[in-house]
């Protein structure tokens, strides 16, 4: 491997070719990288074991075969998405050193990792829908809300979101990168790469613009919408205990769509205007951007939600009570 001066100084050149990028860890803590490593191992187990208990708990019990948690089976299966995307570039940088990473490989990491946050963001508003209809119009819940057309809906979601990024995406391996090969972290991001294209990137800056606008824009519009309506609905409830009931409903997706968009719009932020900051926060925001929703959404939903708490707690007791009788 080249030497790190030599990566950052770019003599690894890549006009006509193309380069291989370096990843980053966490800068100065070079010395501790196997000890920060625990964290994240931490976090990435915590989100692929809770995610996928939720979807053994829907798919187990028949009485969660509804529309809610399909939906909720589709937002766990984008969060293990997040997570698988970036967890072999992440551990194997702060296991091994292993910085280097091919361009077709930086490329594929980009659009998985672009791709499930642009589906999560697509299900949370599948999901503002959901419930919508259930305050808004419980009678025909069931009418609107049929096992088919969820199959459309979740199909849909899938070509909307895994069928825009290919058009910039093809582009990054014909740019030069004529100086500096390190990505400012230890995955690929569509935003981190470009910034060291010495070509022309005005059209992947447009284009994402593009995609940030009208995709994010039209999902955060519709959560808004949705939200506007349920609370013109549940206004109207005469009962004090019937409004806390139908706003309770909501509270694990709020959380939910706050966890994703907060740290989405700060990252942006700092991409686009805060480019001199200290590399700590750019690293910081985009490790919360991923980690936090795959983690954090099974918790708030077993927390929450009933069923699904009462599934985890069978399965830990079954656990406990098969131990004891070893």
């Amino acid at each position: 491997m080249a030497s790190w001066n030599n990566v950052t100084t770019g003599t690894n050149s890549s006009i006509g070719q193309a380069p291989s990028f370096y990843l980053s860890g966490i800068p100065g803590c070079e010395d501790v990288q196997h000890f920060i490593s625990i964290p994240f191992c931490v976090f990435y187990l915590i989100g692929i074991v809770g995610n996928c208990t939720v979807l053994h708990i829907i798919h187990t019990d028949k009485s969660l075969h509804e529309p809610m948690y399909y939906f909720l089976a589709m937002l766990s299966l984008t969060d293990m998405g997040m997570c698988i995307s970036t967890l072999p570039t992440v551990l194997r940088t702060f296991w091994f050193d292993a910085r280097e990473i091919e361009m077709n490989i930086c490329v594929a990491q980009m659009y998985f990792i672009h791709t499930f946050s642009l589906m999560e963001s697509a299900v949370l508003l599948a999901m503002a829908f959901d419930g919508y209809v259930a305050i808004c119009d419980p009678l025909r819940y069931s009418s609107k809300l049929t096992p088919q057309r969820i199959v459309y809906i979740g199909v849909f979601i899938v070509i909307r979101c895994s069928t825009v990024l290919p058009v910039v995406l093809v582009r990054i391996p014909t740019f030069s990168f004529c100086h500096s090969h390190v990505l400012s972290h230890s995955f690929c991001l569509h935003q981190d790469v470009i910034q060291l294209a010495c070509s022309d990137i005005s059209f992947n800056v447009l284009y994402g613009l593009f995609v940030v606008a009208f995709y994010w824009g039209i999902d955060s519009l519709g959560i808004f919408l949705s939200y506007a309506f349920i609370l013109r609905s549940v206004l109207h409830i005469a009962s004090r205990g019937g409004k806390l009931k139908a706003l309770s409903t909501c509270i694990s997706h709020i959380c939910a769509v706050l966890i994703l968009y907060v740290p989405m719009i700060g990252l942006s932020l700092v991409h686009r205007f805060a480019k001199h900051f200290s590399p700590i926060i750019h690293i910081t925001m985009a490790d919360i951007y991923l980690l936090v929703p795959p983690v954090l959404n099974p918790i708030i939903y077993s927390i929450k939600t009933k069923q699904i708490r009462q599934g985890f707690l069978g399965i830990l007791l079954s656990k406990r009570i098969g131990l004891a009788h070893t």
